[in-house]
């Protein structure tokens, strides 16, 4: 796919709208009884769809272990070319029973309150030419989700390095994982999950989990997309998050990070206030925010000067203990 077309004509738009619509697959037979409310319309997902995402081949499962193992299976067995997968694929679940975020830690979802999904996609960049994706792939999340029609779309914000917030919350994460990569190629897996109803029952679990976690160990508190949305749903959620998602990769598969972070820095969630930086709980730094670098980096001004923070197995708290 180009980032920009030209338009097409009537013709080439209704074969293109039945080619997505064919595309989008389920793995439950015809012979299932309707769609609940809450699953995704795929009929209203295709007609949501930009022109961009249109042609993009999209799977949707009841159920799976993990929809980045799944795609990563697949791409690990594809020729290691940069034309080895010429469509960005994706797989959505209604359940993940072996879900994960960064870190190892399990995502908490029930069926029909978040929108889970994988991307793999091949990008024109080597291995030391990813740096800054996931949060290049957060500013899409930012831009998708506000294009909804949301009350305060910019309580939507970005919390270094992978996570949506929404009022200070988590909204989504994000979890990429990297097939395999050559000296002109890398095939990754974008792992999306987005909590877009039953924030109370995330809440609650997630509470449970940190009663027994101490206190600077714990992660953000979960939200969901219907607390400023309240009829929010997962195909709207889809179709947006997707149609955002393509023009930024096409980007950053041509230019990499560098021209996502000063849009990174405008939605930046603790842009000048005091944090903590944790490894595995530890204190490992504390500073003020001041944003990121041009390959992702957090800047964090200390006491001993500024540093760059590359992403790892680290955490960041507010300093008042707030997030």
């Amino acid at each position: 796919m180009n980032a920009s077309k030209t338009p097409a004509s009537p013709s080439a738009t209704a074969a293109a709208t039945a080619a997505a619509a064919a595309s989008i697959a389920t793995a439950a037979a015809a012979s299932n009884p309707a769609p609940a409310d809450w699953r995704i319309d795929r009929e209203r997902a295709v007609k949501l769809f930009g022109a961009q995402a249109h042609d993009w081949p999209i799977e949707i499962v009841e159920e799976t272990g993990s929809t980045n193992a799944d795609l990563m299976a697949r791409v690990k067995a594809l020729p290691r070319r940069a034309d080895a997968l010429p469509r960005p694929l994706v797989r959505v679940a209604y359940l993940q029973t072996a879900g994960r975020g960064r870190r190892g830690r399990p995502w908490y979802a029930e069926p029909g309150n978040a929108l889970l999904f994988s991307v793999a996609c091949v990008l024109p960049r080597p291995l030391e030419g990813l740096a800054g994706l996931s949060l290049a792939v957060g500013v899409a999340l930012v831009d998708g989700l506000r294009s909804l029609p949301v009350a305060g779309p910019g309580q939507i914000a970005l919390k270094w390095p992978n996570d949506v917030l929404l009022e200070g919350d988590k909204l989504a994460g994000i979890l990429i994982e990297t097939a395999w990569s050559t000296d002109d190629a890398s095939a990754v897996v974008i792992g999306i999950g987005t909590n877009v109803k039953g924030a109370d029952e995330l809440a609650a679990k997630v509470g449970a989990l940190n009663a027994a976690t101490p206190p600077q160990a714990r992660g953000t508190l979960p939200t969901a997309l219907q607390r400023a949305l309240p009829n929010a749903n997962l195909t709207d959620t889809l179709a947006a998050e997707l149609n955002a998602l393509e023009p930024v990769l096409q980007r950053f598969g041509a230019e990499g990070f560098a021209p996502f972070q000063p849009r990174w820095n405008a939605v930046h969630a603790y842009a000048g206030r005091d944090v903590v930086l944790l490894e595995q709980g530890e204190e490992l730094a504390r500073g003020v925010a001041a944003g990121v670098d041009e390959r992702g980096q957090l800047l964090l001004d200390t006491s001993a000067g500024r540093q760059s923070i590359a992403t790892g197995d680290v955490s960041l708290r507010l300093a008042d203990g707030a997030a």
